[in-house]
């Protein structure tokens, strides 16, 4: 096991042409998870196989304990890689593909036959053994190409999108098995995926990517609490956070934002003073499971009268979406909340979860800071027949 770390990692395919990666910073400890994520084209494959060592980089270093890998050869890296196509050879057994690259190491029969046991043990599939990958489904093929890789014992294991081949339930069930084979292993590990769920769930740390720059990284929780701008907030969470264009306004010295469904209004005091956010254009962006219904019990939250557009019944939660500044909004609200489209319900913000992004830049402005509960109550407006 190693740690890695990329020290200014560029890449480009020539001159004239734009870097695919732009100055990649990134480091984790030995034994840590990282996630990769980000949409097709950000640069987070072509970031793998520069670790592999399948692509050179243009500039900076690779670094895996306190050896500078940047020149050298796949082999000689130490690392296993996993594909998205599994990549098995068609003619050989299950056993037999396990097995290539240990006899490639040239390790004894005995050695050979120790390991291929210890992983089909541990990937469950020694009844598979004797099978040619014909033969297998896509969850089993996955198991070998990663047993294959589990074999060689390496520094870091490289995974490049490996479940995406596989349908919803598949998925669902070899991740939490990739889950629990790296709690056992504890081995450096990279993860490359475009499935925000996976980031989510997997990772010990994840890294943002976008147009070959990393837009942030950090935990999951990080990374979902205090996005750093736009693109992350809008790409991680499912369902996705909501995006409300409007300009702040002060009153009585504290900015608010306002917030109007057409049947009524809401003051949504901020706890920020900056004055240069007075009358610009911001959009206030909030979680779909930060806005509930309100119970009726007078928390003093700001509250507003919406009505309901469309309902998505999900199992453990029902989605429900309004109208508010003229924007689709989603709420995440109790499974047993069952509203009829026309209905109008009641629903809560918490102005400690409120974030703010520059409308043109996109660039996170901060966070609203919580305020006492009568405070929020003295600053809801309810209003009929605009």
């Amino acid at each position: 096991m190693a740690t890695l770390e990329l020290r200014n990692v560029n890449k480009t395919y020539g001159a004239g042409l734009p870097d695919t990666l732009k100055n990649i910073e990134l480091s984790i400890k030995d034994g840590e998870f990282l996630i990769l994520v980000g949409p097709s084209g950000c640069g987070k494959s072509t970031l793998m196989n520069c670790i592999a060592g399948l692509e050179n980089i243009s500039g900076g270093a690779i670094m895996i304990g306190d050896q500078d890998v940047s020149g050298m050869s796949p082999k000689d890296r130490d690392i296993a890689m996993v594909f998205q196509s599994y990549a098995l050879y068609p003619t050989m057994s299950v056993r037999e593909n396990i097995e290539f690259g240990l006899k490639i190491r040239k390790m004894s029969q005995a050695a050979i036959d120790e390991e291929v046991a210890r992983v089909a043990k541990l990937l469950q599939i020694e009844h598979l053994l004797n099978r040619k990958p014909g033969q297998l489904s896509g969850g089993q093929q996955q198991r070998v190409a990663m047993g294959r890789a589990l074999a060689r014992r390496p520094k870091i294991y490289l995974f490049d999108e490996p479940l995406s081949n596989l349908d919803a339930k598949l998925r669902v069930e070899m991740r939490t098995e990739m889950k629990l084979m790296h709690q056992r292993l504890k081995t450096t590990t990279v993860y490359v995926t475009h499935d925000q769920i996976e980031a989510m769930t997997l990772g010990d740390k994840v890294a943002v990517m976008k147009d070959g720059i990393i837009q942030q990284f950090g935990t999951p929780k990080e990374i979902y609490n205090d996005p750093a701008n736009l693109f992350v907030a809008s790409f991680i969470g499912s369902p996705p956070m909501n995006f409300i264009p409007l300009r702040l306004q002060r009153k009585e010295g504290r900015l608010q934002a306002l917030l109007d469904s057409g049947q009524a209004r809401c003051e949504l005091p901020l706890g920020m003073n900056d004055a240069g956010l007075e009358d610009r254009d911001v959009i206030l962006g909030l979680r779909p499971e930060q806005i509930v219904l309100a119970s009726g019990e007078g928390n003093g939250l700001p509250s507003i009268r919406a009505e309901v557009q469309v309902t998505e019944p999900t199992g453990p939660d029902t989605l429900v979406f309004v109208q508010l500044n003229d924007t689709k909004v989603c709420c995440r609200l109790a499974p047993d909340v069952a509203p009829q489209v026309g209905e109008s319900l009641t629903l809560q913000f918490d102005p400690s979860k409120v974030l703010l992004f520059d409308a043109k830049t996109g660039e996170r402005l901060g966070t609203a800071a919580a305020q006492p509960a009568q405070a929020h109550a003295d600053n809801v407006t309810q209003f009929k027949g605009r």
